[in-house]
């Protein structure tokens, strides 16, 4: 018997990619000899949108500046945990300019905004639960970021080290399914032999991804504790998700998937205090 599940209404940061292309390579995903489709690009991101208002959640929209094209994804640019904000300070020289685009919206949206001392990706890095914070590391952010998060947000971190490029972000290897039964499901190859040992004993019951569903961006995913919504691609998981009492949720994000990014990397959770 599968477990009885509740959506809560959430709120989320979009950005859309009005100036998304592939420009440079900063991830293997990234090709700059493949076109990318600028208006089917923003088709995409619309209908993620669209689905997130049709389940009742709220989206905050964040201006997109010229000359950033991986401003789309909003998850890299803070973490927001009890109404505050952690900005983000990028490692790639091609995206430092989106760290004060994100932090000027934050700081115009939220009381308490603390610029980073040390390089953190957001989101892309950072997964939170109601017990944790969990925290990659090995392409992207600093080490010493978890430790700022910890001293910040007053949760626990938990430091997980990333070991395959493909999945530069711990958004990209692991998702949080029910942050408050701390319920997960992660890709085990995308980390070191000590950072999955550290998942097995944190998440005993964790959904286990497939290289293909993996491949597939599937753990770039959003729940809102009912409905997980994944690319559309990761068909291995739907079985799984269904069988643990969610409703996964299909999208196409095809042409954001040519920089690396799905469903999480386009959208940041504003977390507040009350819930």
């Amino acid at each position: 018997m599968s477990t009885p599940r509740a959506a809560t209404p959430r709120r989320y940061l979009m950005c859309p990619p009005t100036h998304f292309r592939v420009t440079y390579s900063i991830n293997p995903w990234m090709d700059p000899a493949k076109p990318v489709d600028s208006a089917l690009a923003l088709f995409q991101w619309e209908d993620l949108r669209d689905r997130y208002r049709a389940l009742g959640h709220t989206v905050e929209i964040l201006d997109p500046v010229p000359g950033l094209p991986d401003m789309v994804f909003a998850a890299n640019g803070a973490t927001v945990v009890d109404d505050r904000v952690l900005g983000a300070r990028f490692a790639c020289e091609e995206r430092t300019a989106e760290a004060p685009a994100h932090l000027a919206w934050y700081q115009a949206n939220f009381a308490e905004v603390q610029e980073p001392r040390h390089i953190n990706e957001g989101e892309g890095d950072f997964a939170v639960t109601t017990s944790w914070i969990l925290a990659g590391q090995g392409f992207r952010s600093s080490l010493l970021s978890h430790s700022e998060a910890q001293e910040y947000f007053g949760r626990p971190v938990i430091s997980l080290e990333l070991t395959n490029p493909h999945y530069y972000h711990l958004d990209t290897a692991l998702s949080i399914l029910d942050g408050d039964q701390d319920e997960v499901m992660y890709y085990a190859e995308a980390f070191s032999p000590g950072s999955r040992a550290v998942l097995r004993r944190l998440f005993p019951d964790a959904l286990l991804a497939t290289a293909q569903d993996a491949a597939a961006l599937g753990l770039n995913a959003v729940s809102d504790g009912l409905h997980v919504l994944l690319p559309a691609g990761a068909k291995g998981l739907l079985g799984p998700l269904r069988a643990r009492g969610y409703e996964p949720v299909g999208v196409d994000l095809s042409e954001l998937h040519k920089a690396g990014g799905s469903v999480k990397c386009c959208t940041n959770e504003l977390r507040s205090a009350s819930g």
